[in-house]
């Protein structure tokens, strides 16, 4: 879950060995071992109860935050309403101007609860490998 435009579907297909093609997620999207979740149920308070239905059906949580997201997308101990594992992931690192830009990030995340957190551009392909096989293990 994350934000608008953090990358969550470029994300899935990356992780799925797709084509990395935009595709606006508008509802939720079940696929065999991830679930993709609009934006605006982030952005828009009235959804949260969205997500949390949805996560019951979830092995682990991942939270997205882009590095063009240098802002609190998620509040503090967000992670605490979901009883499961809870990832951040910071996507887009290729377009981070500053090593100064992912570590606001990475805090933003820890500070909504995330455990482990993870470095990814799709487009370079950076961190999905890591990632994957995390999720594999879990």
């Amino acid at each position: 879950m994350g934000a608008v435009g953090c990358g969550k579907t470029t994300l899935t297909q990356a992780l799925h060995g797709q084509s990395l093609d935009y595709d606006k997620t508008q509802a939720l999207q079940f696929h065999e071992d991830i679930i993709d979740t609009p934006g605006e149920y982030i952005l828009h308070r009235k959804f949260i109860q969205s997500l949390t239905v949805t996560a019951a059906e979830s092995d682990v949580i991942g939270l997205v935050q882009s590095v063009a997201e240098q802002e609190q997308i998620f509040s503090y101990g967000f992670a605490g309403m979901f009883p499961k594992e809870t990832l951040g992931i910071i996507t887009k690192i290729d377009l981070a101007q500053s090593t100064e830009e992912i570590r606001f990030v990475e805090s933003q995340l820890k500070e909504a609860g995330a455990k482990k957190i993870f470095k990814i551009s799709a487009y370079q392909q950076k961190g999905i490998g890591e990632l994957k096989k995390y999720l594999e293990g879990s």
